[in-house]
């Protein structure tokens, strides 16, 4: 079966998660994520009691806690492993003062890994980063060599693997791909204007119907989520046909009845002609009718958006007060595409929401 994890989202693209027992790279520029990602797949190990292991060339223990603490999560039940080849080391009784070999120092680095994998037998194991096997390795074909080793000594004892790789080498290595059974690339982009914008994809899982294309993630404290893409032929549901009033005969007699639930209307016109105010009606009229609603306001702040409806007699206050109406304010500068339909999603599928008003498409493109 799949192994979660750990990631809010990153099971459903995964067809369940990572498969057992197998080897699955995680690469991504610096300050992508792959870190976080990592230990959140270890800490989830650690919760259902399985033998956890970080070995880790790139950051110390003491840093490994630092990110730990920032997400507020504890490291108990994983064993980190800082793993120093001692030509590296500043340790002068491990440093060879006759010869500087790179063959000495690339097969002293895997063996150290693979006899920490020997005692500790883990069931998770994170090795962060093949980055520094590569520099050791000097050569691609010595580079494969070690990598296949270690992923075959992986297999064998049984042991779902991350091998996290930071790319940072000039031209872009596809040995690994082949060697692994899945590779997710992360992404970090820097937009002209606004926050970072943060994406994953899945280039490969064997035998696995993955979910394709690319998906948003954001990381804040708590760790890493993910907003699968929304793939519209999945979320058919058969519902009961009817027609939804605006509370305003006039304007219900010119649609034939209402607005046909389970469509998308789109009202269009300058700048105080009646937009939100028509779409606010709507909104009254369904939470009257005791259907739950979500706002997503691009364009107003929740205060001016509330003492508006107010002032045009559709006082919204005790709705969102009770849980019955939520209204999000959007900044179209620091929510991703994926972010904002998985809010939608969310509310219609896990709080009922029968009615949902965005204002204004222009804010949603712009995001």
């Amino acid at each position: 079966s799949p192994v979660a994890t750990g990631a809010l989202g990153l099971d459903t693209i995964l067809g369940g998660g990572f498969a057992a027992n197998r080897a699955h790279l995680v690469e991504g520029r610096p300050g992508s994520g792959k870190t976080t990602l990592a230990l959140q797949f270890l800490r989830d190990g650690a919760r259902l009691g399985e033998r956890c292991l970080y070995i880790t060339l790139s950051e110390s223990r003491r840093e490994l806690a630092s990110v730990a603490s920032r997400h507020g999560w504890s490291l108990d039940g994983i064993e980190i492993f800082e793993l120093v080849p001692p030509e590296l080391s500043l340790d002068p009784r491990q440093q060879q003062s006759l010869v500087h070999s790179s063959d000495l120092e690339l097969g002293e680095t895997v063996r150290l890994a693979i006899a920490e994998i020997d005692r500790i037998k883990p069931q998770r194991v994170v090795f962060d980063s093949l980055s520094e096997i590569r520099l050791l390795s000097q050569s691609s074909l010595r580079y494969r060599r070690q990598v296949l080793a270690l992923r075959s000594y992986l297999l064998i004892h049984d042991t779902t693997a991350l091998l996290l790789d930071d790319l940072t080498v000039d031209q872009y290595d596809l040995n690994l791909h082949n060697l692994c059974h899945a590779v997710i690339q992360l992404e970090q982009l820097a937009p002209l204007y606004g926050g970072e914008r943060r994406r994953l994809r899945v280039i490969k899982m064997r035998g696995t119907h993955f979910r394709g294309g690319y998906h948003d993630f954001v990381i804040r404290r708590g760790g890493l989520s993910v907003f699968p893409r929304l793939v519209a032929v999945e979320h058919g549901h058969p519902y009961e046909v009817d027609r939804l009033s605006s509370g305003n005969g006039a304007l219900d007699a010119l649609l034939g009845g209402g607005l046909d639930r389970g469509t998308s209307t789109m009202l269009l016109g300058p700048s105080g002609v009646g937009k939100s105010s028509t779409a606010l009606a709507y909104v009254t009229a369904a939470l009257a009718r005791g259907e739950r609603g979500l706002i997503l306001s691009f364009d107003e702040p929740t205060g001016i958006l509330m003492r508006r409806a107010a002032g045009l007699g559709m006082d919204i206050a005790d709705a969102v007060a009770e849980g019955r109406l939520r209204v999000e304010q959007i900044d179209p500068a620091e929510v991703s595409p994926g972010e904002l339909a998985a809010m939608v999603s969310d509310a219609v599928e896990r709080e009922g929401v029968r009615l949902v008003l965005i204002d204004s498409l222009t804010g949603y493109q712009n995001a």
